[in-house]
């Protein structure tokens, strides 16, 4: 059976949101491979192989909470978009906020995945989950 492991590049510079997505896969026995970027200057060094980081080039999914500080998350999408080399990444977004016309945007840049960040940890992790059991079965390069 050929290996389901999911490399996700998780995109976020809060320490809590960064614990909760840690923790949700220890609680939900997740074993893919989690990186974390501060900003999408590291994200972009991590995606391109600039980096002391060594991200796979396969199976790979980013996570990108919509609050990064540096950007908005929507920009560095938007940047993402426009690179040839990694455009058809599939993006999942992490969203503070159900304001539809930050869903809209997200999917008008091809976003996988729209994730309201909810107020319950057991919610938060319950979204995790789901998400790893979608990917673990979806065909991805």
């Amino acid at each position: 059976m050929p290996d389901r492991t999911v490399n996700l590049l998780l995109i976020s510079d809060n320490d809590e949101d960064i614990k909760n997505v840690q923790q949700a896969f220890k609680q939900n026995n997740i074993h893919n491979l989690l990186y974390v970027a501060a900003d999408e200057l590291s994200a972009l060094a991590v995606l391109r192989g600039n980096s002391a980081v060594t991200f796979p080039s396969y199976r790979r999914l980013i996570l990108l909470d919509l609050g990064i500080a540096r950007t908005s998350g929507m920009e560095f999408l938007r940047q993402l978009r426009a690179d040839p080399e990694l455009k058809m990444m599939p993006v999942v977004v992490l969203a503070p906020s159900n304001q539809d016309s930050l869903k809209l945007e997200a999917y008008s840049l091809n976003a996988a995945g729209y994730i309201l960040k909810p107020i319950t940890f057991s919610k938060f992790a319950e979204a995790m989950a789901t998400l790893s059991t979608y990917w673990a079965l979806s065909e991805m390069p």
